[in-house]
């Protein structure tokens, strides 16, 4: 595996994270076992060696993939997994869009929300990991422009970009009874403003959205 292509991973550590919606002002704990997660925002080499396709304006290798709809990521989920010996994570119904989840299987996947902020925090308290400008390419700092994984200081847990670069995808539906089957994104990235790049901001979209600021990272379940 490709130094910086976005398969390197960190065991995280099980915990307990308190998700909020600032639209509803409701709050909901979680609790977590272990899981694996991405070092990285899984780049264009490694989209590429994969699935033979480059998405997204700007090329290079090692700036992180975007321009892929949720089901574009499930699709390279599976298809990394079947690359590396893994059991595939996700079912695609022979009929329809639906996609299910084997929480049993061993192979790569997208965080759950859950997961996801608890890996940014890595232990903090605060509304990120460090100062903005040293973690995370954002409006104030990104000149506009995408940049290659790994540029920035690392969390506590040696994760990079986290925040800012690209928002990712996350597993879980957004909110079902207003937005359907809109997908969560999380981390902000290279076109927003400060607000945006925090551990507890919620975005949303359809799971067939394209957009030039989403990418995501890879996540494994342990003892699956």
């Amino acid at each position: 595996m490709g130094t910086g292509a976005g398969s390197e991973m960190v065991t995280i550590p099980p915990g307990q994270v308190t998700l909020s919606d600032r639209r509803t002002e409701r709050s909901w704990a979680v609790e977590l076992g272990p899981y694996r997660l991405a070092t990285f925002q899984v780049s264009q080499l490694l989209y590429a060696q994969i699935t033979e396709e480059r998405p997204g304006t700007p090329q290079g290798g090692r700036l992180p993939v975007e321009g892929v709809s949720w089901r574009d990521a499930v699709r390279f989920c599976n298809a990394l997994s079947q690359r590396d010996g893994f059991v595939p994570a996700y079912h695609f119904h022979a009929e329809g869009d639906g996609i299910e989840w084997d929480p049993c299987a061993d192979g790569y996947r997208l965080p759950t929300e859950a997961e996801w902020e608890h890996a940014c925090r890595a232990g903090t308290t605060g509304a990120r990991y460090g100062p903005l400008d040293e973690i995370a390419w954002y409006r104030g700092n990104s000149s506009e422009r995408v940049h290659g994984v790994g540029g920035k200081r690392p969390n506590p847990w040696g994760l990079y970009d986290m925040l800012g670069n690209v928002w990712e995808w996350c597993w879980d539906i957004y909110d079902a009874e207003v937005y359907g089957t809109y997908r969560v994104l999380r981390g902000g990235g290279w076109f927003d403003e400060h607000w945006s790049c925090r551990a507890s901001v919620r975005r949303r979209s359809h799971p067939t959205f394209q957009v030039d600021d989403v990418g995501f990272r890879i996540a494994r379940s342990i003892g699956g």
